[in-house]
């Protein structure tokens, strides 16, 4: 078999899987066990032909691939892949670019300048603010936090490249109750540990409270981080960004926004005003792969301090070949140094729907879980315990038991899948809808499912 017939078979395996996703469960029902059992042999002797490598894969791990294409996979704000977007993956593999340096693919990093360009745009972050393609928005907020560490400690006197942390005067990281656990990983990563880490009560609705981060502000003696949220992963809800942004400005802080996905409400004319004073922050961290729907895996870093953005991440090493100094090298900006040209894919889907139909996206999934939410609240002893400003819903039934049922009803008939969670020290179950396959039928279906299970 040729390569070309290989890449073909490779293309009709996908294609097949795809064509499944109406009826296949959502959920896979084979056990890890049997997974394993499929593929755990011993390592071959000799080589295998590339045919039946790719045949005996798609046999022994398709049956266990999660739906996550689906229209009704509704679990951890995960998207499914737009077709132009998962076509221009294949063109990502097939060139294979390790865009580390402008030298090892130019192609690809002009590719990630307008994407990168285009997203600004799109988000309402200032023209003039650094970017960097990276795994995802774990590594989004490690790249801010590390030019925010960057940025306070040289305000304070101290050069952190110089000298790192040993003897560097003390930082404080104010949080918001309710944010991610992203966020501490990264600032453990960076060396802040939880001794520096204050987090702040939150409002009813899970919202930091601006005065109470006034008034830590006021108290708070040495360079200062913040950190805001738009889009509380179980409600969807947004801090008030421009009060935060109020109660910053002044004081020296850096205010960083983790915006995994609801940063993309921006792209909405109807939902912008979430986010009205973003453009007033230091940093902001995304994902593509969540609500613009390309490929896993791709998050995106924003920074409105180029120069300590691109101290805290560049590389320098006589090897490199560099181009001249007018040139945005990769390896300046990310905490990699070889990488997909990831920023491809988000070319492909900005270009496949255009200004208006990222809109469109975001306006849909959240119509869609209002739908959702109106549905789920008529069943027997549900209550929704959000305004769904977003497209999170987060509801629970009589109590922790049946609400623990319920989830493991739907979870195992295969008709959706979305997970379970917490709030104020319940079960609940949070679904989160941001595949553009998710239609009105999807969603009737998932209400459905759990009609089926109370009964």
């Amino acid at each position: 078999m040729t390569e070309r017939e290989l890449l073909r078979r490779a293309a009709e395996l996908a294609a097949d899987h795809l064509d499944t996703l109406e009826t296949r469960p959502v959920y896979p029902r084979v056990s890890v066990d049997e997974l394993t059992a499929r593929i755990d042999v011993p390592l071959p002797d000799g080589p295998t032909a590339p045919a039946a490598v790719v045949e005996e894969l798609a046999a022994a791990l398709e049956p266990g691939v999660v739906a996550s294409q689906s229209g009704r996979y509704f679990g951890f704000v995960v998207g499914s892949s737009l077709p132009s977007a998962l076509a221009a993956d294949v063109l990502v593999s097939a060139w294979d670019q390790n865009l580390g340096l402008l030298a090892l693919g130019p192609s690809a990093l002009v590719a990630e300048n307008t994407a990168g360009a285009w997203v600004k745009d799109l988000l309402g972050i200032p023209a003039s603010a650094s970017f960097a393609f990276v795994t995802g928005c774990q590594t989004a907020h490690f790249t801010c936090l590390a030019a925010a560490r960057q940025h306070v400690l040289a305000a304070a006197g101290w050069d952190v490249t110089e000298h790192g942390l040993s003897g560097s005067p003390s930082l404080t990281v104010l949080v918001g109750e309710k944010r991610h656990s992203t966020i501490d990983r990264a600032l453990r990563y960076l060396g802040i540990g939880r001794a520096q880490i204050h987090a702040l009560d939150a409002l009813p609705d899970g919202r930091l409270d601006p005065e109470a981060l006034r008034q830590a502000l006021a108290g708070a003696d040495g360079p200062t981080i913040v950190c805001a949220q738009s889009g509380e992963v179980n409600t969807g809800v947004f801090d008030d960004l421009g009060a935060i942004a109020d109660a910053v400005e002044g004081t020296g802080a850096w205010l960083h926004v983790d915006g995994a996905f609801g940063l993309w409400a921006a792209a909405s004319p109807a939902l912008e005003h979430l986010l009205a004073g973003s453009e007033r922050a230091d940093s902001w961290a995304t994902d593509a792969h969540k609500w613009l729907n390309v490929p896993y895996d791709c998050g995106i870093a924003f920074c409105a301090h180029p120069d300590a953005h691109r101290e805290a991440m560049t590389a320098q090493a006589v090897y490199l070949v560099r181009e001249a100094d007018v040139i945005r090298e990769p390896v300046d900006w990310t905490p990699e140094h070889s990488r997909r040209a990831r920023a491809v894919p988000v070319y492909a889907a900005l270009r496949q729907l255009g200004r208006s139909g990222v809109a469109d996206l975001v306006d849909r999934s959240c119509a869609h879980a209002r739908r959702f939410a109106a549905g789920i609240a008529e069943l027997s002893g549900c209550e929704v315990l959000n305004d769904v400003v977003l497209n999170q819903v987060l509801f629970r039934f009589a109590d922790d038991a049946t609400t623990t049922a319920a989830l493991a009803a739907v979870q195992a008939s295969g008709e959706a899948w979305m997970s379970g969670t917490e709030w104020d020290g319940r079960r609940a179950i949070r679904l989160s809808v941001s595949s553009w396959r998710t239609t009105e039928r999807d969603i009737d279906r998932a209400v459905a499912a759990f009609a089926a299970a109370l009964v």
